[in-house]
């Protein structure tokens, strides 16, 4: 199989594309630029296997020319909250129109099903369950969930969108929510860091992610499900607590409001019941081999 993955630079397709060329997988990567530093530390003996296609997810032609040949496509290309809130017609530009040029693609192409990412920022503060976001990032998100739906009513593609909640792990280092990556980073090089949000949210293990979309890659699903992983919810006083075990002497600390996404979310059954035995990464884990990486 050979399979397209959009965003090919970014932190989580590194993820991906390590556990798909585990896999054995032809892996053709699209973005604004070749190449992943990343992905050429997390997958060094297999990193240049991967084809490279540069071009603009807003762009129609340039999706369809990157999807030749594939049979299979991960949508990942975005750009985060403080991006969207700064450019808001660009956010849109590539967040919702390249994830509608993603399904054209996968409609002229005659691929059945695609995946793609979405984000537990479709939810408000209070309410994990009933989508109501306050950033524009969340309100792109939730249209890409509303048009894949509609793909499925009006053309029968399938598709299975990820909510992660606050992904972590080696080279998450932009976003409003990089902070815990970041300061597994700097206690690693023995620097002062401080997260720039404070209370409680969902920390969920890079790999863990990338794992859900391996898995759902190799379904045949019906339907346009959409997933929430919340991982672990915790504070961010407890990240810090478990970062100064890791490494006695870290200098980090917190600042700033709570992320305005809410903190419990309903288990959905039918993730289990569509990709049983999904791993989960313990928090303490997770961090130390973050904190290993950046050493």
């Amino acid at each position: 199989m050979r399979v397209l993955v959009t965003g090919g630079s970014g932190f989580l397709a590194a993820w991906v594309m390590r556990r798909l060329l585990d896999k054995g997988l032809s892996v053709k990567a699209f973005d604004l630029r070749a190449g992943s530093p990343l992905l050429e530390a997390l997958a060094p003996e297999r990193a240049a296997s991967v084809q490279w296609a540069s071009g603009d997810i807003a762009l129609a032609d340039d999706v369809s020319r990157a999807l030749d040949g594939c049979e299979a496509v991960i949508h990942l290309a975005g750009v985060l909250t403080p991006a969207c809130a700064l450019d808001p017609v660009r956010g849109a530009q590539i967040n919702l129109i390249g994830t509608l040029n993603v399904f054209e693609a996968a409609r002229a192409a005659g691929l059945k099903s695609l995946l793609y990412a979405s984000s537990a920022g479709v939810f408000g503060p209070d309410d994990g369950s009933v989508p109501f976001p306050q950033t524009l990032y969340g309100a792109f998100k939730l249209a890409c969930e509303g048009a894949a739906r509609a793909y499925w009513h009006d053309h029968g593609i399938a598709s299975v969108g990820f909510r992660p909640l606050v992904v972590y792990g080696a080279g998450r280092e932009t976003g409003s929510s990089a902070g815990p990556s970041l300061a597994c980073r700097a206690a690693a090089r023995h620097e002062r860091y401080t997260i720039p949000f404070s209370g409680s949210t969902g920390l969920v293990f890079a790999d863990d992610v990338a794992a859900a979309y391996e898995a759902a890659l190799f379904e045949a699903p019906r339907g346009a499900h959409v997933f929430t992983l919340a991982g672990d919810i915790v504070s961010v006083d407890q990240v810090i607590e478990r970062i100064e075990e890791i490494v006695p002497g870290a200098r980090i600390d917190a600042a700033g409001q709570p992320l305005p996404i809410a903190t419990s979310f309903p288990v959905d059954p039918a993730l289990a019941e569509l990709l049983p035995g999904l791993p989960h990464t313990p928090l303490e884990q997770g961090l130390q081999q973050t904190v290993a990486f950046y050493r």
